[in-house]
């Protein structure tokens, strides 16, 4: 079995899966979408490795060759699995920095956001924990891929705060979203001893203090 996380085509899983967020994209019948249920289940119970494809058709109560049909192969099955998750976790970014006042606000519940979607949900926190070998080289060994990714979603975001009149047109949001992906990868990639991950007031209190500034002085 290939890495699942690292598709081997030109595009990534998470250009993927970002791709989808951006177009509302979610096409699967109700066959598919219970083979995806169980196998989302079945890998966060047993991670990857351990799991076979008759594991996930027992869960879901197909047969074997219901979910061969929908997905040829395990490392398919995989990668839609894993791309349904991130899709959901840039439609829950956009959800939790929409109610915010300030784009200050919105870089900080962004933050605090990112890194607990990713930390708590129980496929890829939980793969990063008990599996870093599986996901870890799909975010730091893909030529770049998956942080240039995330950093266009991120300039995206600013572009428009830029254009509404919340960032001065002097700040180059490609570079800012850079630093703040590479800030966010960095803290999930290598443990901290001085931040508590799972404290929200203090990831905000990091975020407040030094990516807001990145915005320059007319950040509102």
């Amino acid at each position: 079995m290939s890495d699942p996380m690292t598709p081997q085509d030109s595009e990534s899983l998470l250009e993927r899966a970002f791709t989808e967020a951006m177009d509302s994209a979610e096409d699967t019948d109700e066959a598919t979408a219970r083979v995806l249920d169980a196998a989302y289940e079945q890998f966060c119970r047993l991670g990857l490795r351990r799991s076979t494809m008759e594991d996930v058709a027992r869960r879901a109560g197909v047969s074997r060759i219901t979910v061969y049909r929908r997905f040829t192969t395990k490392d398919a099955l995989v990668e839609q699995v894993v791309r349904r998750e991130f899709r959901r976790y840039f439609d829950r970014f956009r959800t939790d920095v929409r109610g915010a006042e300030t784009v200050a606000d919105r870089v900080v519940l962004g933050f605090a956001s990112a890194l607990r979607a990713i930390r708590r949900n129980p496929l890829i926190g939980g793969l990063m924990e008990v599996e870093p070998e599986v996901v870890l080289p799909s975010m730091i060994n893909d030529g770049g891929r998956t942080m240039a990714t995330v950093r266009r979603f991120l300039a995206g975001q600013l572009r428009r705060e830029q254009s509404a009149g919340h960032v001065s047109g002097d700040v180059d949001v490609e570079l800012v979203a850079e630093l703040m992906v590479r800030v966010s990868a960095s803290f999930l990639v290598i443990p901290s001893e001085l931040v508590d991950l799972d404290d929200d007031e203090q990831v905000r209190a990091v975020a407040e203090r030094f990516l807001v500034p990145m915005l320059g002085p007319t950040a509102a």
